[in-house]
């Protein structure tokens, strides 16, 4: 039994490698700057007042999040790409990409691309008012107008639409063409002359040489994976970066609300099997009996029930105080009557959160007793009908020692296949009824990644589901070996 634990734990390596290599895919995949996302500028001095402080913000999240690095140890592409495009901002680097595959001479496009940024840095640096000429116009007008050029320099350097390309060239030239900012003529020139040098010299065949790069262990994924050492551990310790919502440590995240879905789940399968294994024996003893029919028809009746319509019902009957009111409507506690130094198994503990439980597991585990109560019978109906139940029944033992001992434990194979269940459902939980109930563990805190985008913590999840279905199959396996004395693994 060890040496096969031992070698589908060593067969875990490879499968978590493809799970952290698909994550990682999907994480620079996905779309939007995570940069942009967690440095949300602040505008109320202007754009131009905050212009620089923000552009030294972003390049430290970016080499806080590891994204000056290469992506991966190696890359394949064509020879006009070049081998420091990972450098570039994540819109920035889009649109280059676009004028690569546009024009594929990349030391025109790069000399375009720099005469953009730096005229928009000129542009930040200059002040309006002592460039304009034509005095006659108000403070609001100048500042429209010189916010417009701004943004369509930005557009020019994330955008690659011919269209739009060609509008933000009309915006900037109608102004300039009106005496507003002449001074600027002499940046806006350069520009115009840069891109007209990009398009007259294109160099398209670079497009079908395909390239390989190469850039070693200092790479973003290497760093996603083991770290680098020194602010980031890697997802091999735990460390899966931080969240885009609120820039919490994502381990941290996880470990406040992880025990609470798998509280849920662990009480929410025992009930389960609690009910539907007696009811599934019961079932499988009086086949096609009155009774058999009639618990099967009521299952299955309770299984057609959506969870999220129970739920709301239950809300509505048992804690409203129109109807009544039982149980709290939402939490697992009350804040002002909860002592925090309450360990959770102590009775006090229990005793306090019980109640807010009830109608949570209720609506958890209603849908299961037709599943569960089913598989039940219809291995325990096969099992009844082999010989050696017959056998026992020859020698005169009890029914109930027939059915207990000899058929019960053979007929739990199916039953012990569901179990391994448990361990991914403790880190997806139930994203409906915890956010139904307002239950803070993972689900609902998946529900609130999903809605704000935040790729990192959708990652995490997705990772810890992959490795915790495997331990749950493994733990299926061992628990197949000590219910059936004929399975054994060597």
């Amino acid at each position: 039994m060890l040496k096969y634990i031992l070698k589908r734990i060593l067969t875990f390596i490879p499968m978590l490698l493809a799970i952290s290599l698909i994550s990682f895919i999907i994480s620079i995949a996905a779309p939007g700057d995570p940069v942009e996302r967690m440095t949300k500028s602040d505008q109320e001095g202007g754009a131009d007042a905050s212009a620089g402080s923000n552009a030294e913000e972003k390049e430290r999240v970016r080499k806080q999040l590891g994204l000056h690095l290469p992506i991966f140890y190696f890359s394949v592409s064509n020879y006009a790409i070049p081998d420091t495009l990972y450098k570039i901002d994540k819109k920035e680097r889009e649109n280059i990409e676009g004028l690569i595959h546009q024009f594929g001479n990349w030391k025109a496009i790069e000399k375009y691309y720099k005469s953009l940024k730096k005229g928009l840095s000129e542009h930040y640096e200059m002040k309006p008012q002592d460039l304009l000429l034509d005095d006659s116009l108000s403070e609001e007008t100048i500042r429209s107008e010189w916010n417009n050029i701004a943004a369509a320099l930005t557009s020019l350097l994330q955008e690659s639409n011919v269209d739009i390309v060609s509008q933000n060239y009309k915006v900037i030239e109608s102004t300039l063409n009106n005496n507003h900012f002449s001074h600027l003529s002499n940046v806006f020139r350069e520009i115009k002359n840069n891109k007209l040098y990009m398009e007259n010299n294109s160099e398209r065949w670079k497009l079908y040489v395909p390239d390989i790069k190469f850039y070693g262990a200092d790479n973003q994924y290497h760093v996603w994976i083991f770290g680098n050492g020194r602010d980031r551990h890697g997802i091999i310790r735990g460390d899966f970066g931080r969240s885009y919502n609120d820039k919490q440590e994502i381990k941290d995240k996880i470990w406040e609300r992880i025990g609470i879905s798998f509280l849920l789940s662990i009480l929410s399968i025992f009930i389960a099997y609690l009910i539907s294994i007696p009811i599934g024996i019961y079932s499988a003893y009086k086949k096609d009996s009155f009774a058999d029919r009639g618990m099967s028809l009521l299952l299955f009746i309770l299984y057609s029930l959506p969870s999220f319509f129970i739920g709301t019902l239950l809300l509505l009957w048992f804690a409203n105080t129109e109807n009544f009111y039982w149980f709290p409507e939402s939490g697992i506690e009350n804040a002002v009557t909860v002592d925090p130094n309450w360990k959770w198994w102590e009775w006090e503990a229990i005793k306090h959160r019980a109640p807010y439980l009830v109608l949570p597991l209720f609506t958890y585990t209603y849908g299961s007793f037709a599943f569960l109560s089913r598989i039940m019978r219809i291995g325990m109906i096969d099992v009844i009908a082999q010989d050696y139940i017959r056998t026992a029944r020859a020698k005169g033992l009890s029914e109930n020692k027939v059915i207990l001992k000899h058929a019960l434990r053979n007929s739990l194979l199916p039953i012990i296949t569901v179990f391994a269940a448990v361990f991914p459902m403790a880190v997806g939980g139930s994203v409906i009824i915890e956010v139904i109930f307002s239950i803070p563990g993972m689900g609902s805190e998946i529900f609130i990644a999903i809605t704000n985008q935040d790729y990192p913590m959708i990652i995490s999840f997705f990772t810890l589901a992959g490795l915790l279905t495997m331990i749950g199959y493994l733990v299926s396996d061992i628990l197949y070996a000590l219910v059936d004395p004929r399975i054994s693994y060597k």
